[in-house]
């Protein structure tokens, strides 16, 4: 299943710029990625004062379940539109393609979202995790964008064959995922949501 959702997703080749990447592999184990995007230089070794508590971790999974959108409510309705949403895999499923009823990608949206796939401990994703703010502020609710906590949502992350984070998923409503690897200036993820999704920020 996981190699079926990995040949529908178009890699996005033309992003340059990316500096630092940590590595997911020996956090989540995931299967390494079978194709990257962009290869970076610097990993970022992780800090184990770092690493969240298991208070914070039960903290965090209680507020996820809480935001989970009900069988009968309309999940997008529910998101914030200038927020980055937190995503967990029964959201995904449900708000933006269930590849366990179908292996050939089908958007659920009616609008592009972005996904951040992160972790807690990855400097370069700390250093995306403002832009991505930002963006949600700027896109104004024209594109959603959502972040994914690999450490807590590992099956997401082996679907997506998530070895080096951040990264990026860019869906457009119609046509194939791109994939964009490691941090990159706030400049690159506007230009690359346009060229994906033909979307530009509210005040451009």
């Amino acid at each position: 299943m996981r190699k079926n959702i990995l040949i529908i997703i178009s890699l996005l080749i033309s992003i340059n710029l990316v500096f630092a990447s940590c590595s997911n592999s020996g956090k989540s184990q995931t299967p390494k990625q079978q194709t990257q995007t962009v290869q970076t230089q610097d990993k970022e070794q992780s800090n184990p004062a770092s690493q969240p508590t298991q208070e914070q971790n039960i903290a965090k999974s209680s507020a996820t379940k809480s935001a989970t959108p009900g069988p009968g409510d309309n999940p997008w309705k529910k998101l914030n539109s200038k927020k980055v949403n937190v995503l967990t895999t029964e959201m995904f499923k449900q708000l933006i393609f269930d590849y366990t009823k179908s292996k050939q990608w089908a958007f659920k949206g009616d609008k592009p979202c972005v996904i951040d796939f992160y972790a807690d401990w990855c400097g370069p994703c700390r250093y995306v995790s403002p832009i991505m703010e930002q963006l949600a502020e700027e896109y104004n609710g024209k594109v959603i964008f959502f972040k994914v906590n690999v450490d807590n949502e590992r099956e997401l992350a082996q679907i997506f064959g998530i070895q080096s984070i951040p990264s990026v998923l860019f869906c457009p409503v119609t046509g194939s995922p791109q994939m964009a690897v490691g941090a990159m200036k706030k400049e690159n993820y506007i230009r690359a949501i346009k060229e994906i999704t033909g979307v530009i920020p509210e005040n451009k």
